[in-house]
């Protein structure tokens, strides 16, 4: 246990442009609109980022990532994706995103630190109307339920929209992760891809889940029900590989306990360190899904993945380059991360909406919330899949991503929006 100390405040502070006077014109479309350090100006130790990428179709919207190793470099590519997310789904939406600095185990150990942290992040945000924050990798629920506390209590109403999005059910918020919406939208993307694959049968597929966690959990679980073999599975602790397959239900059992993985049971055939996790991602299989960070695939390991189908739970796990060898050099094709992983985003856009528009709550309502939040999903996913796969018939030498990228800047420009 450290003796981390708070800060007595935090700032956001507006980072200058980038210069480019020394260097070749970047396109537009590639340079965030604004980014910020969040700084202690007691000291001026810097404690996170946030990345407003482009608020063309609304304001940036975009998760709090919670993590040790915490660059300005991964919130801007982040927030990139979130603007190509929330543009390809047709939301009312730009890219954002924020990160916070683990400094200490006691952030996520200690609630009274942790909240107390987020309460002084949240005081950041409140300036910062452009910028819609959400769950994601190390932040929950309950830290946007912080995050609308806050500004509740500075705005003197509870009815308001400027909290972000994704808090408990409890409080009129549509859980993300509860209700598995990243997951739905993989599971979807799968399930379109065998309508489209004749030689594909999901009963029959045998696939690997690099990060088993909120979105790769419940995609296995998914997967399983419809027959597929979970062969493949990690978490920071551990990688499993079992040919003959892995027990889906104890793997999410045990994934929140302490040592999570570290403590299956069954049988293993092979089993890789912490510091050996990306050895998994080599396994054979017919569906790779990296749900975990950054860049599992690079030019170390492209040759040795040996899967059909890499189905993206984690944003940017791959760069245009590895995908275009994966696709045209391996035959393996690369589903788009900001196509395939937008559920919990559209969950959040529900959300937000139900927040302003009665009628449009009402309406929801009427259908049953989890029952319209998942159909929509369905619906935006599986037309964006198939639409990319349809282009990527009239372009050969084209890639997934290459054409979701297209598709999303026809809509960004655009004033179609989901319904």
């Amino acid at each position: 246990m450290t003796d981390l100390k708070l800060p007595k405040q935090l700032k956001a502070i507006l980072m200058p442009p980038i210069n480019n006077e020394d260097r070749f014109k970047i396109a537009p479309n590639l340079m965030p609109q604004t980014s910020y350090q969040i700084m202690d100006p007691d000291n001026n130790s810097i404690w996170g980022y946030i990345v407003i990428d482009n608020t063309t179709r609304g304001p940036g919207l975009g998760g709090i990532r919670i993590v040790p190793d915490l660059n300005l470099n991964e919130i801007s590519r982040l927030a990139k994706i979130m603007t190509m997310k929330n543009s390809a789904a047709c939301l009312p939406y730009g890219g954002a995103k924020a990160g916070i600095i683990l400094k200490s185990p006691e952030l996520t150990d200690n609630p009274k630190i942790r909240n107390d942290l987020i309460d002084l992040f949240a005081e950041c945000l409140f300036d910062l109307g452009s910028y819609v924050p959400a769950p994601d990798m190390g932040s929950n629920e309950m830290d946007i339920q912080i995050i609308h506390d806050n500004h509740s209590r500075k705005l003197k109403t509870d009815k308001h929209s400027r909290g972000g999005a994704g808090r408990p059910v409890v409080n009129e918020g549509i859980p993300i992760d509860d209700w598995e919406l990243t997951a739905h939208g993989l599971f979807t993307t799968i399930k379109t891809i065998e309508a489209i694959d004749d030689t594909l049968d999901l009963s029959k597929s045998k696939f690997v889940v690099q990060g088993f966690g909120n979105v790769g959990a419940p995609t296995a679980m998914k997967l399983q029900q419809l027959g597929a073999t979970l062969v493949g599975a990690s978490d920071i602790n551990t990688a499993l590989w079992n040919p003959n397959g892995l027990d889906v239900q104890e793997l999410n059992h045990i994934r929140k306990q302490h040592g999570g993985l570290k403590n299956y049971t069954h049988d293993v055939h092979k089993i890789f360190s912490a510091k050996k996790l990306d050895w998994l991602l080599e396994a054979p299989c017919d569906i790779l899904i990296p749900s975990a960070r950054l860049d599992a695939i690079t030019g170390k390991n492209v040759d040795r993945i040996q899967c059909r189908y890499i189905l993206q739970g984690a944003n940017t796990p791959s760069s245009k380059s590895i995908e275009y060898y994966l696709h045209h050099r391996r035959k393996i094709l690369s589903l788009t991360d900001f196509i395939v992983n937008a559920g919990g985003v559209i969950g959040c856009a529900v959300e937000r909406n139900m927040y302003v528009d009665h009628s449009y709550k009402q309406r929801v309502k009427n259908m049953g919330i989890r029952n319209y939040v998942e159909k929509l999903i369905a619906k935006t996913i599986s037309k964006n899949v198939s639409d990319i796969y349809e282009r990527m018939n009239n372009k050969s030498d084209a890639i997934f991503r290459d054409l979701a990228w297209e598709l999303a800047l026809e809509r960004l420009n655009s004033h179609e929006v989901w319904q």
